[in-house]
């Protein structure tokens, strides 16, 4: 839920400053922000609007916003390495996760995924997420609990993915942020109802490959597709127009596919997720 009015003691702010760097805190009162810029008290900036400008002990300015979840994703503690928000808007339209949707994740990491997974199903939905490395799951429920406070519709099981698969009830999505997700593929289909959708993230081609060489075999999965998003920001400053030097370029592989019906007697021709190059 966007939060409307002032800034109240207890929620969580981003200063930014002139040179664009980020500072995300929550607010006290009688407590201080300090920076090699100066110092700024709490009481400055609660019960004023979003969107105020501040001002440090030595006159530099602050832009103060309530973080949106993609600035707080790459501003949160990390325990794991984060999904990137590029990645986690793709995962998110591709996996078609939507309200009341019932997810099965695996590899929580620092919670990117999981926060993002939770926003979206709402409370009609639910995330099953997997962990089964304790300081992993602490760092990941302290920063939901931090953007989210208490959540209604997270289960998190803190062992390997592969042996409560058995268990589960049928899911509608399943997104694994694991580094063999090509060993889990038959168990996967047996809880993901036909017509749900598999999705996996992971860092190298060569594990790519795996994981769509075996959704391909399953005779339980069709429209397998393998890509990555880059981004670009551009600086458009009056007369110069030109792209960053720097850029969040290759973070990881995401491949998708179908959970289908498997036709009695020989195997199904394969079917493209889309036309290939010498069919356009």
């Amino acid at each position: 839920m966007i939060a409307p009015g002032t800034f109240q003691d207890g929620e969580q702010v981003l200063l930014i400053d002139t040179r664009g760097k980020r500072h995300l805190m929550i607010l006290r009162k009688s407590e201080t922000f300090h920076s090699d810029r100066g110092w700024i008290p709490h009481d400055s900036i609660i019960g004023q609007p979003e969107g105020r400008w501040v001002r440090s002990s030595m006159g530099l300015r602050y832009l103060a916003v309530r973080p949106t979840l993609a600035e707080y994703v790459l501003e949160m503690p990390r325990g794991a390495q984060v999904i990137y928000p590029k990645d986690l808007a793709v995962i998110l339209f591709w996996a078609d996760i939507q309200p009341g949707c019932r997810v099965l994740e695996a590899g929580m990491g620092s919670g990117a995924l999981t926060l993002a997974l939770l926003r979206v199903v709402g409370p009609d939905g639910r995330v099953i997420t997997y962990e089964q490395r304790e300081e992993f799951a602490r760092r990941a429920l302290a920063n939901i609990h931090t953007r989210l406070g208490e959540v209604s519709n997270l289960t998190v099981r803190f062992r390997p993915v592969e042996d409560g698969l058995a268990e589960e009830e049928p899911v509608d999505r399943v997104v694994l942020d694991l580094p063999e997700p090509w060993k889990l593929t038959e168990p996967i289909a047996r809880v993901l109802r036909p017509g749900g959708i598999f999705l996996s993230y992971v860092p190298t081609i060569i594990q790519s490959q795996q994981v769509s060489e075996a959704l391909r075999r399953d005779r339980s999965f069709a429209l397998v597709e393998t890509f990555e998003t880059l981004m670009r920001p551009w600086n458009i400053e009056g007369l110069s127009v030109r792209p960053f030097h720097r850029m969040v370029a290759h973070t990881g592989f995401i491949t998708v596919a179908r959970r289908v019906v498997p036709e009695d007697g020989e195997a199904p021709p394969p079917v493209p997720a889309r036309a290939t190059d010498s069919d356009e």
